[in-house]
C-alpha cells in the first residue's frame, strides 16, 4: 500500500468486529510508529495498552463518572473556548453527519446520551490506547505527538486495521491516571480505540469531507 493510499483510507471508525487484536501485531504497529520525527529527537510518547478485563473495569469506570456528574478533568484545552466560522461550521456538520448516520434525531436526548457513552467504552474496540507525556513538556511535544499517532494510524490501515482517536477520553483523566498507577506527573494526551471495522456498522457508512488544498494554502513566488 503506498502512502498515499493509507492517508486517504484512513478513517475514524466507531464499530468494531468482536475480533482480537494479536499482542504481536500491536507491537508492530508501535515498532512503526517509534521512527516518527520529533523535535530534538525526545520522543516525548508512552503508551498504554488495554485489552480484555482491565479494559473493560476501566471502561465502566469512566461510565459511572459520567452518569454521576463528576467534572471534567481535562490536562489541556483541546477546543477553542470561543467558536468561529470556518471551524463552528465544520463542527457541526461532523455531528450531523454522525448523528444522521445513526438516525438519531436532535431531541432524542436519550439515544445522543448513550451514543456520548459509547466514547468511554471505546465503541467496544477489543484495544484501547492511552497516550501519556510528561507534564514537564511543552507545546512542540504537542506537535510530535500528533506525527507519532497519524504515524500509528496509517501503520494500523496497512494492517487491516482501523482506529478512532479519542479526546473524549481525557474527560476522566484523573480517573484513568489512577486505576492504571501514574503519577500526577503524567499528561493524558488521547485515547485511541483499534482493532477491526464492522462494514455491516452504519455509523461507519459516511465520511467527513476536507477542505480543497487552494482553500488553505497561499504561494508565494
Amino acid at each position: 500500500m503506498k502512502v498515499s493510499e493509507a492517508i486517504r483510507n484512513r478513517r475514524s471508525v466507531r464499530a468494531f468486529l468482536d475480533k482480537p487484536v494479536d499482542r504481536k501485531q500491536i507491537m508492530q504497529l508501535l515498532d512503526t510508529a517509534r521512527w516518527s520525527p520529533s523535535g530534538s529527537n525526545t520522543q516525548p510518547w508512552q503508551v498504554a495498552v488495554l485489552m480484555g478485563e482491565r479494559k473493560n473495569r476501566l471502561q465502566q469506570r469512566l461510565e459511572a463518572s459520567y452518569r454521576k456528574g463528576v467534572p471534567n478533568q481535562q490536562d489541556y484545552i483541546y477546543y477553542p473556548l470561543e467558536w468561529l466560522d470556518p471551524y463552528q461550521a465544520r463542527r457541526k456538520e461532523c455531528g450531523l453527519q454522525l448523528y444522521s448516520a445513526l438516525n438519531i434525531k436532535r431531541e432524542d436526548t436519550q439515544r445522543r446520551m448513550v451514543q456520548w457513552i459509547a466514547n468511554y467504552h471505546s465503541f467496544d474496540a477489543p484495544v484501547v490506547l492511552l497516550f501519556f507525556m510528561d507534564k514537564v513538556m511543552q507545546t512542540g511535544s504537542y506537535l510530535d505527538y500528533g506525527m507519532f499517532l497519524q504515524s500509528l494510524m496509517l501503520a494500523a490501515v496497512e494492517q487491516g486495521l482501523a482506529t478512532c482517536a479519542q479526546a473524549a477520553l481525557c474527560d476522566y483523566s484523573d480517573v484513568i491516571r489512577e486505576f492504571l498507577g501514574y503519577d500526577d506527573d503524567k499528561v493524558l494526551v488521547c485515547g485511541m480505540a483499534l482493532g477491526y471495522e464492522d462494514p455491516a456498522a452504519a455509523i461507519n457508512d459516511y465520511r467527513t469531507p476536507r477542505a480543497q488544498p487552494l482553500d488553505f494554502t497561499r504561494f508565494f513566488d
